[in-house]
């Protein structure tokens, strides 16, 4: 686990491997179009004021991500300096964006994977963009290596791991260690990114060792460790409570499905938020199977369930006054003898019946119980996280969720929220037109209406088991919850932890009396 440090010294005493520093795209400079950013200046002093010079002679733009390694001169301590591009520089007077920030601290430990220690001497002019540089800098470090080499329990006696690990510590330099902003920046950011890192190992672990009872223990043993207090419904709990969504996913497979209940209490708290995920720890599709090439990444079909633990286990960390439910719909969509057919019919948690038409549109089904369930608690509002639809990658990308939700300004406080952690999203409609296609001949509804606009059916058919009167949002995340493609700032491949960052600042703003 990565360290973190609020470091006293300055840029050209600190004892690292190496010094990160910052430059961005400034017309104008001497250098031809390269700044120097604020907290380099050691370091630029080391090099007779000629930094960016250097870096431009060797091909440095400062474009955002860009990472240039160069040996340090004699003036410094730390034998290695790594300038990394921060993007546009901000206008006479402006401070760089915390995003900006948030991705070159990300890019740059990435870059030093292996080493022991480096100093972090980014624009540090705010708590706020020390917690940017600390989040980005930790995100960035993260590496899944717990199947690798000697890690790994099966592999060979003696056998060592070719991967290197992550970079030990960040030493944040300018960031005023003794003032009380600067400290509880700090210490928000390593509670929330270990968090997430911890999202990221459960979306990373092979569905042989993450299923829904192995899932349920991970939350039990995290939540004792923090204060939260966990409920495991198994199968015949989930029988007699009749949870005929959750029962029906999960009876093709040898891994009974559970639903896990989170409670995170403040004796203080005057609001309540109740988050849900889709916890399908591998989707195969089921009866109506997946085609060849979409079955090997199903392992993070859980990553909605995973973003909603790291929120709830986050919120209880950072002591917030508000009360956190978290609800992780538990189950494993396998084809067999036991399995829901196209055309079944179950009996939902609510008493509704859906009439399953294909079912690889399961993660609704889950979704239907846990939302029924948590809606007879009365919370203040409902989000629900979720890899629902290949729909919504199509309409926004790989990088950006949809937001939905029963009331306009609770969708447009999320999309606001998401912003403002550095969370692409896009607020979505609900059209009223589109549940006219989950209309059954046989059932109340369908788990499927039309093709097109897949993503906003899906968020109709959630709404449907909304209790009446509480604000919900849908988060979908299929798009930025599994990257696939080469690293990037501080987003890894593999597991992201997308959302959680959003659910965090939901629960403190919820907390300060200003849910949306």
């Amino acid at each position: 686990m990565t360290a973190l440090t609020l470091s006293t010294s300055g840029a050209a005493t600190l004892r690292a491997d190496a010094l990160v520093v910052g430059v961005a795209k400034g017309a104008g400079s001497k250098s031809g179009a390269l700044v120097v950013a604020p907290g380099a200046e050691a370091v630029d002093k080391a090099f007779d004021g000629k930094l960016a010079t250097v870096l431009v002679t060797l091909g440095a733009s400062g474009a955002e991500g860009e990472v240039t390694k160069l040996p340090a001169p004699s003036g410094l301590k730390a034998p290695v300096v790594i300038a990394v591009g921060l993007g546009p520089a901000p206008a006479k007077g402006d401070a760089y964006d915390a995003e900006a920030l948030r991705r070159a601290a990300g890019s740059a430990a990435r870059a030093l994977k292996g080493s022991k220690k480096a100093g972090f001497a980014l624009p540090t002019e705010s708590a706020e963009d020390a917690g940017a540089i600390a989040e980005g800098a930790l995100l960035g470090a993260y590496a899944f290596t717990a199947y690798q080499g000697g890690e790994n329990k099966l592999a060979p006696k003696g056998a060592k791991s070719d991967a290197k690990l992550p970079l030990a510590e960040i030493a944040l330099l300018g960031a005023k260690p003794r003032d009380k902003a600067f400290k509880a920046a700090a210490e928000r950011a390593v509670a929330v990114t270990e968090e997430i890192n911890r999202a990221r190992d459960l979306i990373n672990t092979p569905p042989n060792d993450l299923y829904p009872e192995s899932f349920a223990a991970v939350a039990t043993a995290v939540g004792k460790e923090h204060g939260v207090k966990v409920q495991v419904l198994d199968e015949k709990a989930l029988v007699k409570g009749g949870f005929g969504g959750l029962l029906g996913v999960g009876q093709g497979s040898t891994h009974g499905p559970r639903l896990v209940k989170l409670s995170y209490t403040h004796p203080k708290a005057e609001k309540t938020l109740a988050l849900v995920g889709k916890g399908i720890t591998y989707d195969s599709g089921g009866i109506s199977l997946k085609p060849a090439g979409h079955n090997e990444t199903m392992k993070c079909d859980m990553s909605g369930a995973a973003a909603v633990f790291a929120a709830v286990v986050s919120a209880s960390r950072l002591g917030l006054r508000v009360n956190v439910t978290g609800w992780l719909a538990l189950a494993e969509n396998m084809p067999s003898g036991n399995a829901t057919r196209p055309g079944d019919v179950l009996r939902m948690y609510s008493g509704k019946t859906v009439e399953v038409l294909n079912t690889d549109a399961e993660g609704r089904l889950v979704l239907a119980d846990a939302l029924t369930r948590a809606s007879e608690e009365k919370p203040d509002a409902i989000v629900d996280v979720a890899t629902l639809t290949g729909a919504m990658v199509l309409a926004l990308g790989n990088r950006t969720f949809g937001v939905m939700a029963n009331d306009d300004a609770f969708r447009t406080s999320i999309h606001e929220i998401a912003q403002e952690v550095g969370e692409a999203s896009w607020p979505m409609p609900l059209p009223a037109d589109l549940r006219k296609g989950m209309d059954s001949p046989t059932a109340d509804i369908a788990n499927m209406g039309e093709r097109m606009g897949g993503g906003l059916v899906a968020g109709l058919f959630l709404q449907e088991f909304v209790g009446e009167g509480i604000a919900w949002a849908h988060l979908d995340i299929a798009g930025p919850a599994f990257h696939e493609g080469a690293p990037y700032g501080y987003t890894p491949k593999g597991g992201t932890g997308s959302a959680v960052r959003t659910l965090v600042r939901l629960a403190e703003r919820t907390a300060d009396g200003d849910l949306g």
